[in-house]
């Protein structure tokens, strides 16, 4: 395991310190959100820092205590006996420390934007796509996020063939990012006579939500085009060129959206849009701090089969950290944090890695 950056944490504490004393000052209202932002980010490393340098201080004292002659027999043995505990506790504490200091992702703390497509399996795919959109809008309620819906295409027996929602609420893209690739479903579809066991797959992509301050397009670079709505029938549908497409001419990158209004429909193309050219800075910029390296679970590719859901035995696998659960209706229900929770350890134990190395 790599050493701490002694003086890293240090420079943390004097910034932690310094944070509080401005704003026991009772600085301007704008000048205290920033720090009381800061002050948030700061405290949980620096009460980590703080713990782990009590137990170091409690280590020596108990060395001390083992050391001296004159303690009494009794007292010996008991700072003994404390000793393993302690030095157990200061081996947990340094590597929390470790994962508090890795290098964040600018974009973890963002809202996400979720697409959601059907791949191969016919109606059956269509079928799957919704059931994955449902398992991560419980996911977000039990998470106290909001779902909207951008666009959505319904399957011919139901499902979608595509749905892009957006997931509000903090740190949603760092618990969703790594599902983003093709999921596959074993199970026997109900139109299936001879219950013989179909597969079929979705893709997912989770963008982080762009802001216009992160990304910046410019009135030059997009060709907007109306069309006629299309749907399932009704007196809305063909009476006005609502649908909006939008086509980033130096990318290609074509978004539509085809709800009542054009106005809405507008704003929720650019809100994909931004979203994924800023998603798309992200990957380069990714690839050129990477080349030399593969990181298994944050590559981003997403043509690449990361689970499989089998109905029949109740299986859940991702491939990626080779991880089995046997929990598929209460994932489905929503229940995704162990997944989630296996693989952001995952990523964090790759870069502890890459940091040893480093050292």
């Amino acid at each position: 395991m790599a050493k701490l950056p002694v003086e890293k944490m240090r420079e943390l504490e004097r910034r932690f310190g310094e944070i509080e004393a401005r704003m026991s000052a009772g600085p301007a209202a704008d000048v205290y959100v920033k720090l009381a932002s800061e002050y948030s980010e700061l405290q949980s490393v620096v009460g980590k820092i703080r713990q782990y340098q009590k137990a170091l201080d409690e280590k020596a004292g108990l060395e001390t205590l083992i050391a001296d002659r004159d303690t009494d027999r009794e007292m010996r043995e008991m700072a003994q006996m404390e000793l393993p505990d302690l030095s157990q506790r200061l081996d947990a504490l340094e590597k929390d420390i470790q994962i508090l200091l890795l290098p964040k992702d600018a974009a973890d703390e963002k809202s996400a934007i979720v697409e959601i497509r059907a791949g191969t399996g016919g109606s059956e795919a269509a079928l799957f796509a919704g059931d994955l959109f449902r398992m991560y809008e419980r996911f977000a309620s039990a998470n106290g996020w909001r779902v909207e819906v951008l666009s959505a295409s319904e399957g011919e027996a139901g499902g979608y063939k595509e749905i892009i929602a957006t997931i509000t609420g903090k740190g949603v893209f760092s618990r969703l990012k790594f599902e983003s690739g093709v999921h596959r479903v074993q199970r026997v579809p109900e139109t299936e006579a001879s219950g013989r066991i179909h597969t079929s797959a979705a893709t997912v992509a989770v963008l982080p939500e762009a802001e216009e301050i992160d990304i910046e397009i410019r009135p030059e670079d997009i060709r907007i085009d109306t069309m006629r709505s299309s749907g399932a029938g009704g007196q809305h549908v063909n009476t006005t060129d609502s649908a909006v497409r939008i086509t980033h001419l130096p990318t290609g990158l074509v978004v539509t959206s085809s709800e009542k209004s054009q106005h809405q429909n507008r704003a929720k193309a650019m809100q994909v849009l931004r979203s994924r050219l800023y998603d798309m800075e992200r990957q380069r910029a990714e690839s050129e701090r990477s080349a030399d390296r593969k990181s298994q679970v944050g590559s981003g590719d997403r043509s690449e089969r990361i689970r499989t859901y089998n109905f029949p035995q109740g299986r859940v696998t991702d491939h990626r950290i080779n991880l089995t659960l046997y929990k598929l209706d209460r994932m489905m229900m929503g229940e995704i944090d162990e997944v989630v929770d296996a693989l952001l350890a995952d990523h964090q134990a790759g870069q502890l890695a890459q940091l040893g190395e480093q050292s």
